[in-house]
């Protein structure tokens, strides 16, 4: 799945080999389902938009000049494609409260999840996950399930990596917070123990 092997298909499809582009699909299908689900939280809205991706993918695929991984490029035309989705349905979001969580709760938080065993964790953080808003999700989801850098974070989403620094911070506050509500009480005040 590397850049070159992309650039030959996407090569192939602007020289008018139309079917080139079925490889692409079945390469990156299930990643812009996964993402569009995680910020739409809805299978038919994720399944409607991976379809809008694959076709606006298509049309511009002459724009693409592999100044970046065909990855995150794809990633960018998903993640504007779900905000397009969010605007006209004009969904009400989950806002959580970030003010008085400190660095201290947070790293509590990653410790308790530590002691879950690991498809439980799995489970949590994406139960968890699914309560923040989209964009924190996608975010999250971007840096730490899909590896990618702040700098290709930065690309998908259309800001600085600055920026992205900033999103992560109250992004992982937000999910702290969810996880203080969600996760089983003692085994946070173990570790809040243990760290004392």
């Amino acid at each position: 799945m590397t850049k070159i092997e992309d650039q030959h298909y996407i090569t192939k499809i602007i020289q008018g080999d139309t079917n080139a582009f079925a490889v692409l699909v079945d390469r990156y299908k299930d990643l812009v389902f996964t993402l569009a689900f995680k910020m739409l939280k809805n299978r038919d809205d994720a399944e409607e938009v991976s379809q809008d991706t694959f076709i606006k993918t298509f049309k511009s695929l002459q724009k693409f000049k592999g100044e970046s991984k065909f990855s995150t490029w794809i990633y960018k035309i998903t993640y504007n494609t779900c905000l397009d989705e969010l605007k006209k349905k004009k969904k009400e979001q989950n806002v959580v409260s970030i003010n008085e969580f400190t660095e201290h709760q947070v790293k509590t938080m990653e410790n308790a999840l530590a002691a879950i065993e690991d498809q439980e964790r799995k489970q949590a953080i994406q139960d968890c996950l699914s309560l923040l808003p989209s964009d924190d999700s996608f975010l999250l989801n971007l840096f730490y399930f899909e590896d990618l850098s702040l700098n290709d974070i930065a690309q998908v989403m259309g800001i600085t990596s600055n920026n992205v620094k900033i999103k992560l911070h109250r992004s992982r506050k937000r999910l702290a917070s969810i996880f203080k509500e969600k996760l089983e009480p003692e085994i946070i005040t173990y570790y809040e123990s243990e760290r004392r």
